[in-house]
């Protein structure tokens, strides 16, 4: 018997394959295909590109938070990095007035490293705020406002000095100029006068590098490597192209200390290319560099303003 189909069969066998291909699909799968949502979300906008308005924000927050953000013992450190940073913008009238307010802070760290910031902006408009200082209820705070004072041809506390010197003095017999600041008994210890030597002159008062108060200590800290930092702020003395170069190209450097001199370098050039190659630095991971690099965009961006203008809210 031949069991081999017919042409017939085979050509109804393919008709009947083509209507099953080309039939409606099953109801219920139709239903739930339409009633599919199209796709209509339109792709996420891209960010927007940083603007010299959105940095100087940036840059602002970053140092007020670091300075107020939160006000414990624990924080210090990072306070006093701020005030460091601040400290490189001269005569900024904003930066003054976060340094003036952080002068009244519950903190002994931070109200000396405050003194020291206004000594290195060099804003005579602060000379009232520190003299204030001078009687300060801590030895240490008021030592400072009065070195500070003496370095800025200020003599209002030196008869603090004058104190300091001569141990055999009564602890309130301080008088010059008219002027009358209670001494502490610190003031004639040896060991007490020794630790306030020590912190001053070692790790506050800015010592060859003059770049930020705790931008120094983190030097002496870590080992950083000086030889470098003090070539920066010795080119940093002449602007050329050249050494604009080499400076961006230090903050990339793998020691932090070197970005931090590089960046504070940078800031005293006042052009785009240098304010924009401090932008990175926003994100470092070492604070010190980030707030070093946000002082010294807002100091490159800025318009140089005069002590006048910049007098912040004095002390009464």
């Amino acid at each position: 018997m031949n069991l081999a189909p017919s042409p017939l069969r085979v050509s109804l066998f393919t008709v009947a394959l083509a209507a099953f291909a080309l039939a409606p699909l099953h109801p219920a799968y139709a239903q739930e295909t339409s009633a599919k949502p199209a796709d209509t979300t339109e792709p996420s906008p891209a960010a927007a590109p940083a603007t010299p308005v959105s940095n100087t924000d940036t840059a602002w927050t970053m140092l007020d938070t670091a300075l107020n953000g939160i006000k414990d013992e624990k924080h210090s450190d990072l306070r006093t990095q701020a005030l460091a940073a601040l400290g490189t913008m001269g005569a900024n009238a904003r930066a003054g007035h976060l340094i003036a307010e952080a002068m009244k802070d519950d903190d002994i760290d931070v109200r000396t490293a405050a003194v020291l910031a206004a000594g290195q902006t060099k804003n005579r408009a602060l000379i009232p705020n520190l003299r204030a200082k001078l009687d300060d209820k801590e030895p240490q705070v008021a030592f400072a406002a009065a070195v500070t004072l003496s370095k800025m041809n200020d003599r209002s506390g030196e008869d603090i000095l004058m104190d300091v010197v001569d141990g055999d003095r009564k602890a309130n017999s301080g008088l010059l100029n008219g002027t009358m600041h209670t001494m502490s008994k610190d003031l004639h210890n040896p060991s007490a006068l020794a630790k306030i030597g020590a912190l001053q002159g070692a790790t506050m008062l800015l010592g060859p590098f003059g770049f930020g108060i705790t931008a120094y200590e983190y030097v002496r800290k870590n080992g950083g490597e000086s030889a470098h930092v003090i070539a920066i702020t010795e080119l940093s003395k002449t602007k050329t192209e050249s050494h604009r170069e080499l400076f961006v190209k230090a903050l990339g450097d793998k020691d932090p200390a070197v970005r931090i001199a590089g960046a504070k370098a940078l800031g005293d050039y006042h052009d785009k290319a240098a304010t924009i190659a401090l932008v990175p630095l926003f994100d470092d991971t070492k604070p010190p560099v980030r707030l070093s690099a946000a002082a010294a965009y807002l100091h490159g961006t800025s318009i140089r303003t005069t002590t006048k203008a910049s007098t912040p809210e004095t002390t009464e």
